[in-house]
């Protein structure tokens, strides 16, 4: 069970959960590291598609016992006392010689150098069971792991490539039917010390009368910040919260549908969200610094993403700046089943989905 720790704001008592942190031992750490390494000899790299079809069975085989304890537990806990985010502290060692210099944003990054890490994340998601996948409208599908780097030319945007403001907390891809069910955020470099920030739907101390009309389909969810929005998309409607009515499933993202001036909801959902996010905001944990090495795994639909505003390359000690290497998260998504999804994926490849907008696939993709 989580820990927990008790907020007073303003006399209102609420609980607030906490993510489950393992400290991965120094044995554990290598049967990953050699796991990877006899992977990578074999299949070659992490986006081979017999070793994305048969991650289950080599998770099984690969991982220590504990993990896949963990990992299993974690994949089919919706009860109360889920946070929905765990923490694997020191999961793998980085070598910080061979990453060398941080690239100037993740279009000019050597994805052949983390292709040990991609076997070792592709291994969590196996274990939960649930297989990585990749979304067109993440970079035109990129990949199954994007390279997170601080982007100059982005720094003022709600997306991962910036850095100069608060990323809002969000599910991922919330404008999604099909969103990824599990993300992992692998921390490569983060010596600038960049809190960051999750928030648990399960926090609330009870989700009550008072955000049942969370439930109805009146909202705005419009697309993040790397994609255009058309008229017609941004009047498709859906619900923030779904699924079980106690212990609810969320899509939120407080940047689009909240603090997007393009973004027009209506007097009812703008009050709803507003009122939510009053208790939400209180809600977010921001104590935890990744260092190298250190995974988060997030259930996406129970818990929410993000970090606090930094300067990329500068890192304060004592007051004093110091020039350093800007930060790189490896970023991982994956569904359960393949299934529920088939008709939003290539026809070729069920692993790449092309869905666009709340059910609605890409045109130009259609038919591939």
């Amino acid at each position: 069970m989580n820990s927990i720790e008790i907020l007073d704001k303003d006399s209102i008592t609420a609980v607030k959960l906490l993510p489950a942190a393992i400290e991965i031992t120094s044995q554990e750490r290598r049967m990953i590291k050699d796991a990877a390494v006899h992977l990578h000899r074999k299949y070659g790299s992490y986006e081979n598609r017999d070793f994305i079809r048969h991650v289950h069975q080599l998770a099984s085989y690969f991982l220590p016992e504990r993990i896949l304890n963990i990992a299993a537990d974690f994949a089919s806990d919706f009860s109360k006392d889920q946070y929905g985010a765990l923490i694997f502290k020191g999961l793998m060692d980085i070598d910080q010689e061979e990453i060398g210099i941080t690239p100037s944003n993740w279009q000019s990054a050597d994805s052949s150098k983390f292709n040990l890490y991609g076997f070792a994340c592709a291994l969590v998601h196996g274990a939960l069971p649930s297989k990585p996948v990749q979304y067109y409208s993440q970079r035109k599908g990129g990949g199954l792991i994007h390279a997170i780097i601080p982007d100059e030319k982005m720094r003022e945007t709600q997306t991962g490539s910036g850095s100069a403001t608060d990323l809002y907390v969000h599910t991922e891809d919330a404008f999604l039917k099909h969103q990824a069910d599990f993300l992992s955020f692998m921390y490569i470099r983060n010596e600038e010390q960049v809190p960051s920030t999750l928030y648990s739907i399960r926090s609330h101390e009870s989700i009550g009368e008072n955000f049942k009309p969370l439930f109805e389909r009146i909202y705005k969810i419009p697309k993040d910040a790397n994609l255009e929005t058309d008229t017609n998309e941004e009047e498709t409607l859906d619900s923030v919260l779904y699924g079980n009515f106690r212990l609810p499933f969320m899509r939120f993202d407080a940047a689009e549908q909240l603090f997007n001036p393009d973004i027009q909801q209506s007097e009812e959902a703008h009050h709803c969200l507003s009122e939510f996010w009053e208790e939400a905001r209180h809600l977010i944990y921001s104590n935890f610094t990744p260092q190298a090495g250190d995974v988060i795994l997030v259930n996406n639909h129970l818990c929410a993403h993000g970090r606090s505003a930094f300067r990329a390359g500068v890192r304060n000690i004592d007051g004093v700046e110091h020039q350093c290497q800007r930060r790189i998260m490896l970023r991982m998504m994956s569904k359960v089943s393949l299934i529920d999804m088939r008709a939003h994926t290539l026809t070729d490849d069920p692993f790449f989905v092309i869905e666009e907008h709340l059910g609605k696939n890409f045109q130009q993709l259609q038919n591939v």
